[in-house]
């Protein structure tokens, strides 16, 4: 596997830089399967789970034989609120419940490593530097930047968390779809033709989520025993 890299664009559309694709992120093999289970469970997770029908024994009413059990030529009933009856309850009908799956992290991270290995070796992710917004929100020169980059009808754009300019002046952009870097998914990345980075996105993408101890975390012995050191002093 070879890194790629693909143009970064400037507002006006021309080349100001490179950007390098590390093979591990967006060259792997694509696994289907694998995507199919991830996008599936993300799907389901996205579920209220809230319908909810009445059995005979919720709905009101019914509480008294509608007519004697015998001599009438007819069947026997023993509550109007029978499934048989208008306004009865419901038969096996959907009730609350929780769709969602549990899918590992490493799954999830594959099938994203996935979905962009795709649309990079199909040329279809971007970099750009930014969409030339330096005051107030802007939509048309935002997609008019846009355009320059990808003229397909769904494109996902990846922005830097707190670029508030860009979130403002693409959010109601029709064929665009906002995230953050930190957002990512692969259901969103399978559903637009094309991806398009912030060169501060693509970075802090790469980077990860920030790693390092916990402020909880438990100091070791000699840390301990310094610090009760100081204390005393």
């Amino acid at each position: 596997m070879a890194t790629l890299t693909v143009d970064v664009l400037d507002p006006q559309g021309k080349k100001a830089g490179s950007a390098e694709l590390p093979a591990e992120v967006f060259d792997v093999q694509t696994n289907i399967p694998l995507i199919h289970q991830v996008v599936v469970a993300q799907l389901a997770a996205a579920r209220q789970g809230t319908h909810d029908t009445k059995s005979r024994g919720e709905v009101s009413g019914g509480g008294r034989k509608p007519y004697k059990q015998k001599g009438t030529g007819r069947a026997r009933q023993g509550s109007t609120r029978a499934p048989q009856f208008a306004g009865g309850g419901v038969v096996h009908g959907p009730t609350p419940r929780d769709y969602s799956q549990r899918t590992p992290k490493k799954m999830k991270a594959a099938a994203l490593r996935g979905a962009l290995s795709d649309r990079a070796r199909a040329g279809r992710v971007h970099v750009v530097t930014g969409f030339g917004i330096e005051d107030a929100p802007s939509t048309r020169a935002a997609v008019a930047v846009l355009t320059t980059v990808s003229s397909r009808r769904h494109v996902l754009v990846v922005h830097e968390r707190g670029d508030e300019l860009a979130v403002k002046s693409l959010r109601n952009a029709e064929q665009v779809h906002l995230l953050p870097a930190d957002q990512l998914n692969t259901y969103d990345v399978l559903i637009s033709d094309d991806v398009v980075f912030t060169q501060g996105a693509l970075e802090a993408f790469l980077a990860g989520p920030p790693a390092g101890r916990s402020v909880k975390a438990v100091a070791s012995g000699s840390e301990a025993a310094d610090n009760a050191e100081e204390t005393e002093k």
